[in-house]
């Protein structure tokens, strides 16, 4: 372990500064580029939330994942999402045991504490359905009995955006329940090069422990790290600027539903934690500008001719920010 790793998990409550510098060490270890990705799944981790990534394949959307479980000593399961997929293959269900004369629960991949949903639009609804209560409630509801789920309990969905033969759209249920949809885009060249580079030296992305990447910080930590960026302070001007751009959402040319109160949830949250993690224990409307595009892009609803005019999602937030005025 690293002499920067070792002074964290020695530690019961690291600076979120200390956190995020660590992270972002580790993972470079076997990710090559992605830091506004990585960055942006850990705020969705420290602020209890989950993320959806959106990218084509091959661009390490999983490595991703299973490198942020490894750095954080979470347990960490995959779910491929099929057509044939269904509710009890992700929560469990409770098996008869002849010799005990008693049913037992077989536990799902869902109890675990980061769970990778892999391609989430590829199931049908009901079962996506399957992940609403546990992403919600943080425990799922098997035969009438609740149990609960690990902490923390971070979803990374991931969907591909040009391939939409068998796929299911997710429902605005289901995604107003992810805190950040993120877009993943390919790697810059230097980067690509350096993804050659490691992969001659015999990189494989499924042994994290050759590459190095280690544990800086505990689960029990991690708690107390989310604890400590509930106290950073907002000031009520920061606070009007979010209403403002939530409520602006609505009301914009080509959107049939915009941001809910629980996106603005979502902004203050997050907002929060970018704050932390950038050293300060005060939210600036940068941090709010930075995390409206991530926390806004998958609750809007546009009208077909919005799409015809060539409006999306992201153009519609970078007029709203350019329009709203910004607190000083």
């Amino acid at each position: 372990m690293t002499e920067d790793s070792t002074s964290l998990t020695e530690h019961s409550i690291p600076s979120v500064g200390e956190l995020q510098g660590a992270v972002s060490r580790e993972a470079a270890k076997a990710v090559q580029g992605q830091q506004q990705v990585l960055e942006q799944m850990l705020v969705c981790l420290l602020s209890r939330g989950h993320v959806l990534l959106e990218g084509v394949p091959g661009i390490a959307k999983t490595l991703l994942a299973k490198t942020l479980a490894a750095i954080v000593g979470a347990d960490f399961k995959r779910i491929q999402f099929t057509p044939d997929l269904m509710p009890s293959d992700i929560t469990g269900t409770n098996v008869f045991d002849v010799n005990a004369s008693r049913f037992e629960l077989r536990r799902g991949p869902v109890f675990t504490q980061i769970l990778l949903a892999d391609e989430i639009n590829r199931t049908p609804p009901k079962t996506q359905s399957a992940l609403l209560q546990a992403m919600e409630e943080r425990f799922v509801t098997i035969d009438g009995t609740d149990y609960p789920l690990g902490e923390p309990f971070f979803v990374v969905g991931t969907q591909n955006p040009i391939e939409y033969e068998g796929t299911y759209p997710l429902p605005e249920a289901q995604l107003d329940r992810f805190l950040m949809k993120v877009l993943v885009h390919y790697p810059d060249e230097r980067e690509e090069e350096a993804v050659l580079r490691q992969a001659h030296r015999g990189f494989e992305s499924h042994n994290l422990d050759a590459a190095g990447v280690r544990t800086v910080v505990t689960p029990d930590a991690l708690a107390q790290v989310v604890a400590a960026i509930e106290r950073v302070h907002v000031h009520d001007a920061v606070l009007s600027y979010i209403v403002r751009l939530v409520r602006g959402s609505r009301q914009t040319h080509g959107v049939v539903l915009g941001g809910s109160p629980r996106a603005e949830l979502a902004l203050l949250r997050c907002g929060k934690t970018l704050a932390a993690l950038r050293g300060r224990d005060y939210v600036i409307p940068d941090d709010v500008k930075a995390l409206t595009a991530p926390v806004l892009r998958h609750r809007l609803l546009l009208r077909p001719e919005a799409e015809l005019e060539g409006l999306t999602p992201d153009r519609i937030v970078e007029n709203l920010l350019a329009a709203t005025p910004v607190p000083r």
